[in-house]
């Protein structure tokens, strides 16, 4: 009898088992089609028609609704637009560099456009989800905000007589989002660039050091983490968008070329790609999951904003799928197909962008380091946050409870760069598209609520502009 008990293949089978329910795939035609991406989609379809594509016809308010910055004498933690980078922060990473690349790799330069179309669909979802996220979220005796999808999952089963399922699914999105907070993936793929670039090979000073890092910022609360993110989000995406805007310009007169063959492949791909649906799916695979539309996470950010009216922040949310998905994941895209890298062989993920950024600038995995480590560190941070959410959902708001959550995370951050924590990989993934099923689910059942609060916010908007032509004309 064998008496050794191999935990690390034990965990792997399980993960593997758990990661081949969550992302169970029917095929169509020779093509896995997800049961969850097809959840997140009809969802962003449905929001979108709903509520009259309000993802198109609302987005200059929301553009102006940014420059207004924040609400005087508004309750919350911080500005609308610290909201924002934190939410973007979140989403915006490796999967923009990585994520695009493998995109292209598997469904070819079609899988541009479709990401494209999901971004603009998102828009809708992540309106709907920010704004409830502010109607129902909680303020504590010391001015903090507790808000996120639990809070609206809860209130929308008490509303239909279900209160028992509503705590069930509100406690199941918090354990949810705890273990999906995890950093391992983005510190992992942080330490391999650093050692590819540098040939520093430390996994766990470099573990460390990071850990400490992040300690730094998140012991300060949501209002540090906004801080932070504020700065370093836009900085990072300046950093990653000059250098992409420098091989654009070389390759300035092949543009509509590439546009014109995105489109074109959208519809009639080449046969190695797997045919229409498999560059569709491909598409919006890679712009799910680096949007996050629909899965609940950028909510608990927005709940935090300084704000009067939910649905003003649902405005300023709508714009997260367009920065990350339809500008940066477009951008890297079209890097890659003018280069031409997405035809070499022997590439794969992150290295399809690096070799289309080196066939112009030599050092360019220097900028691509750093690009992924603000990235990660700034997704790490801000997830750090939604973690912290859940688990005061379900352990109290207390200081103590919370500091024994930051010391947890920053522990597991500080083992994310060790090779053997690969496995885990599979699990993080199964908890975030996890959020996605009672996140949805109450999406539907509140969007009579979101219908009505957006008529009335309009109504309300349209009798501003009297108001104010009616002062002017007097003047």
């Amino acid at each position: 009898m064998n008496n050794n008990f191999n935990f690390q293949q034990l965990f792997e089978q399980l993960t593997d088992a758990l990661a081949s329910i969550v992302f169970f795939a029917f095929n169509i035609n020779g093509t896995d089609v997800p049961l969850v991406l097809v959840w997140l989609i009809l969802g962003a379809l449905f929001f979108t028609v709903s509520l009259g594509f309000i993802n198109i016809r609302g987005f200059t308010h929301a553009i102006k609704l940014i420059k207004g910055n924040k609400s005087t004498g508004a309750k919350g933690e911080i500005s609308p637009f610290q909201a924002l980078t934190t939410a973007l922060s979140g989403t915006v990473g490796t999967g923009n560099i990585a994520g695009v690349a493998l995109a292209i790799s598997l469904g070819g330069p079609g899988a541009t456009f479709w990401m494209i179309i999901a971004g603009l669909l998102g828009m809708s979802t992540k309106f709907v989800e920010c704004t409830l996220a502010v109607k129902y979220r909680q303020i504590n005796a010391d001015g903090s905000v507790s808000g996120g999808p639990m809070f609206y999952i809860k209130a929308a089963f008490d509303k239909c007589n279900l209160p028992v399922i509503g705590s069930i699914l509100a406690i199941a999105f918090s354990i949810f989002v705890i273990f999906g907070s995890a950093g391992f993936v983005h510190v992992n793929q942080g330490f391999v660039q650093v050692e590819t670039v540098t040939g520093f090979n430390n996994a766990w000073l470099f573990g460390a050091i990071y850990a400490a890092l992040v300690a730094l910022v998140i012991i300060g609360g949501i209002k540090s983490i906004a801080k932070v993110t504020s700065k370093l989000v836009p900085l990072m995406c300046a950093i990653y968008l000059f250098a992409a805007f420098a091989v654009m310009y070389v390759h300035f007169s092949e543009i509509p070329a590439a546009f014109a063959l995105i489109v074109s492949s959208a519809f009639t791909p080449e046969a190695g790609y797997g045919g229409f649906l498999g560059v569709l799916i491909q598409g919006f695979r890679r712009a799910a999951y680096s949007n996050e539309a629909g899965i609940g996470s950028s909510p608990i950010a927005h709940a935090a904003a300084q704000t009067k009216n939910p649905i003003s922040q649902g405005f300023v949310g709508l714009l997260e799928p367009f920065i990350d998905t339809v500008v940066i994941c477009t951008i890297t895209a079209l890097v890659i197909i003018l280069t031409g890298a997405y035809q070499v062989d022997g590439l794969d993920g992150v290295q399809f962008t690096s070799s289309a950024f080196a066939s112009i600038f030599s050092w360019f995995p220097w900028v691509l380091m750093i690009a992924l480590l603000l990235f990660g560190f700034s997704t790490v941070v801000s997830w750090s946050y939604y973690g912290l959410t859940g688990w005061r959902y379900i352990f109290g708001t207390g200081k103590q409870s919370t500091t024994i959550y930051k010391v947890l995370f920053c522990l597991i951050v500080s083992i994310g760069a060790v090779p053997n924590i690969m496995a885990v990989f599979n699990f993080i993934d199964s908890m975030i598209f996890l959020m996605a099923v009672p996140n949805i689910l109450a999406l539907y059942m509140l969007l009579p609520e979101v219908r009505r609060d957006l008529a009335l916010y309009w109504a309300k908007q349209k009798s501003k502009v009297i108001e104010q032509v009616a002062v002017t004309s007097d003047k």
